[in-house]
């Protein structure tokens, strides 16, 4: 581990940044060239003395989540990404880990939907990255490793993971995540990770085991969902996909359908988001 060579890199990819083309103001008091070193923290959910810590070459070793935040604030390159894991003395993470790279291109989608929940998942459910508005929507992902980080596994195993979703949704729902699932594995071929999801979810839930069974295959593109809202109650929502060129990742965004108190619920959770959600380290 090298702290002086992870901060120089860190500072090294910060300045290259262009403000604009994250979706953030390019003022007249704008005194360096790429982003700010607050603006960098705010985007990885770091406090702004914790980022100018590591820059500088002081305190703690980053943590593989932290390293994972930073790499998509920066929007570095798989190349990037895994050499400031190596300099932080940290393992790359698996592909299908919370952890894993983002790709660049969704990133930058993401960070021009700031007026609508939005999130990239990986194809096996695995929550990579929100906006604001989809924290403050759909909640912050539990700090899960291997399959449990999966809100498929969750959906199975877990009957808090419906809790967000209205009774009556639940059974559409399913049949949806498992017909996704098949298409999913057909698609990764004997990738172990798919194979050992399926083998769980059928040992842990019959109600998994008999949607398998009936070999339902569709991939996700779009649905509509039924959300129950701690505080802005009751909202329907579209929910629009689009997939990476390899489809293992998967930009997810909601928008309320026109006309409807959808409309208003959203932007009523724009304000609570603004209030509510903050960054953690």
């Amino acid at each position: 581990m090298d702290l002086i060579e992870l901060g120089g890199f860190l500072k090294s990819r910060r300045d290259r940044l262009n403000p604009r083309d994250l979706g953030l103001h390019d003022g007249p008091r704008r005194r360096v060239a790429g982003l700010r070193r607050d603006e960098v923290a705010n985007l990885a959910g770091a406090s702004v003395d914790y980022y100018a810590q590591l820059e500088q070459g002081r305190g703690a070793q980053p943590s593989e989540q932290m390293l994972a935040a930073l790499a998509r604030a920066l929007h570095l390159t798989l190349d990037e990404r895994n050499h400031l894991y190596y300099l932080a003395g940290r393992p790359q993470p698996s592909a299908g880990s919370p952890n894993a790279h983002v790709h660049p291109g969704m990133l930058d989608l993401l960070d021009r939907l700031t007026s609508t929940p939005a999130q990239i998942i990986s194809d096996l459910s695995v929550t990579l990255v929100q906006n604001r508005l989809a924290a403050a929507l759909l909640g912050r992902p539990k700090h899960s490793t291997g399959l449990r980080a999966s809100f498929l596994y969750q959906w199975f195993t877990d009957p808090d993971a419906r809790t967000l979703y209205h009774p009556d949704e639940h059974q559409h729902q399913s049949q949806v995540f498992v017909a996704d699932l098949r298409a999913v594995t057909v698609r990764r071929g004997s990738d172990p990770v798919a194979a050992e999801l399926t083998r769980r979810l059928l040992a842990h839930s019959d109600e998994f085991s008999d949607l398998w069974a009936r070999q339902d295959v569709a991939v996700r593109r779009s649905d509509r969902k039924r959300l129950l809202h701690p505080t802005i109650g009751e909202v329907e929502l579209n929910c629009l996909n689009l997939l990476s060129e390899d489809g293992t990742q998967r930009l997810l965004w909601f928008t309320p359908p026109a006309g409807t108190q959808a409309v208003e619920n959203l932007e009523l959770l724009n304000v609570i988001g603004a209030l509510s959600v903050q960054p953690d380290h």
